[in-house]
């Protein structure tokens, strides 16, 4: 819980500052490019966020990184506050929600769509269209497989699932039978 406040308000922060120089997208690209490095390389991330290595030590690991990858003035910024106020750990929460908030910026929901088999991309087109219509904002959508579903597709966006799928039809129409309804 502590880690959801302390990212919004890193977040907000970040965003304000976006929203005053126009550059909030790219912020986001330089943050996500920096949580995916930490990501894959685990031992960085370590070196730079445990508490047990010294702070001089851990703040040099950074710095040479940050040199590394060259990111804006702001970003450097961001990243050596965040780490100078003991938040450095929470850096993958304050993109999650930063994404989330440039996402409403841009009116822009992000959805999942899940199906049985790999679906044609004219299909994908067409329920992202659906989806873009009934939202009223620009869906980005992301494609996964999980063959238990049997057949047909489970969409979410944010707290709103639209489950189509063969197997929760099957599985509703085994409760209605044990309940002794008609069909």
């Amino acid at each position: 819980m502590i880690s959801l406040r302390i990212a919004k308000r890193y977040a907000k922060a970040l965003l304000s500052i976006g929203k005053e120089d126009g550059q909030a997208e790219t912020y986001k690209e330089e943050l996500g490019g920096f949580v995916k490095l930490l990501d894959e390389h685990k031992e960085l991330e370590q070196a730079i966020s445990n508490p047990l290595y010294d702070a001089e030590g851990r703040k040099k690991a950074l710095q040479a990184v940050v040199e590394r990858v060259g990111p804006s003035k702001v970003m450097t910024s961001f990243l050596s506050l965040m780490f100078d106020k003991g938040r450095i750990q929470y850096l993958k929460d304050v993109y999650a929600y930063y994404e989330k908030l440039t996402d409403e910026l841009a009116n822009i929901v992000r959805a999942d769509l899940v199906s049985a088999v790999k679906l044609p991309e004219k299909m994908i087109e067409k329920i992202q269209a659906a989806l873009s219509k009934k939202t009223g904002k620009k869906v980005v959508m992301e494609t996964r497989i999980d063959t238990a579903l049997i057949g047909g597709v489970v969409t979410k966006i944010g707290d709103l699932v639209l489950d189509g799928s063969v197997k929760t039809q099957l599985i509703g129409l085994k409760e209605s039978l044990q309940r002794g309804e008609g069909i």
